[in-house]
């Protein structure tokens, strides 16, 4: 099952709704997945900067006093926001893996869900409202953003076991369906640097286009290759920091539709999701095809 959204606004006023039209979308596919849900939005950063953000089970310990001894490490003023058990770290950009790498020293417990110029990313186990509610996602602005709620098959229903995955820079990805190769690529790519935290078959796809990514790829051929080298049904949205994309494997046996008006693009697992967004009546509205990619980005600044 599980169920996916996306929404890439070309209408900047609308980014302040961001946040409430895509929990919003991912609310009404709760019957697809009462497992767990997450959502990554694409937001701004003041110039020069980026974000981390960090989830621990234990965050009154390990949010305590964690933007200052970051800053000591890595020698960069830190902001930090603290929502429920995530917390986002807002440093200079060319500080970002410095300081990745002090949470993991400093806070062993905690995990790093994402990292870049833009995205952040909530996610836990429970239902997509409860999980909005507990982030105040619908307060939350941005460009675009991709969420998922998932009906766990394949690995158990924990926080890290729930989508999106971001496995590179400001990338991320969300997966309805199920990978039959996962395990001899997962070793793979392991070889070639790209690490898991969990056995989610997602967390590869996630890894295999950032490696793809890493080697200079662009996102279009990137998702072309996986085509071939993800063995499997599946329909992915991907967030990037510049834009959105779509595809689907050869098959398409996944539910998927997409929907573009003059002020946005959206897709879902299901039309419902999309029942509620502004000028929905008037929208171009589709079922993408198999194994061909659908991709919107922004000019890069």
């Amino acid at each position: 099952m599980c169920g996916i959204v996306g929404l890439f606004l070309k209408d900047k006023s609308l980014e302040p709704q961001l946040g409430a039209m895509l929990s919003e979308m991912l609310v009404l596919l709760t019957d697809r997945g009462p497992d767990s849900a997450g959502i990554a939005i694409y937001g701004s950063s003041a110039a020069g900067h980026g974000k981390i953000t960090v989830q621990s089970p234990s965050p009154e310990a390990d949010f305590a006093g964690l933007d200052s001894e970051v800053a000591k490490e890595i020698g960069a003023p830190v902001a930090m926001t603290v929502k429920s058990t995530h917390a986002v770290l807002e440093l200079p950009a060319d500080k970002l893996e410095a300081a990745r790498e002090a949470i993991t020293t400093l806070r062993p417990d905690a995990r790093v869900m994402g990292v870049g110029e833009s995205i952040e990313i909530y996610k836990e186990v429970g239902l997509p409202e409860e999980v909005a509610r507990r982030f105040d996602v619908s307060g939350m602005s941005g460009s675009h953003g991709i969420g998922h709620t998932r009906m766990a098959t394949e690995s158990a229903v924990t926080t890290m076991g729930a989508h999106p995955f971001s496995t590179g820079p400001d990338q991320c990805l969300v997966h309805n369906g199920s990978l039959s190769n996962h395990f001899r690529l997962r070793q793979e790519l392991r070889r070639e640097g790209i690490n898991f935290d969990t056995e989610n078959d997602t967390e590869v796809a996630a890894g295999y286009l950032a490696w793809r990514l890493q080697q200079g790829d662009s996102l279009k051929t990137a998702l072309d290759s996986s085509l071939e080298a993800l063995d499997g049904f599946f329909t992915f949205a991907i967030g990037t920091r510049n834009g959105f994309a779509v595809i689907r494997d050869p098959i398409a046996c996944k539910p998927a539709i997409l929907a573009e008006t003059d002020d946005y693009v959206a897709m879902a697992s299901e039309y419902q999701a999309l029942s509620r967004l502004p000028g929905i009546e008037n929208a171009k509205v589709w079922e993408p095809a198999p194994a061909t990619m659908y991709i919107w980005e922004r000019e890069s600044a």
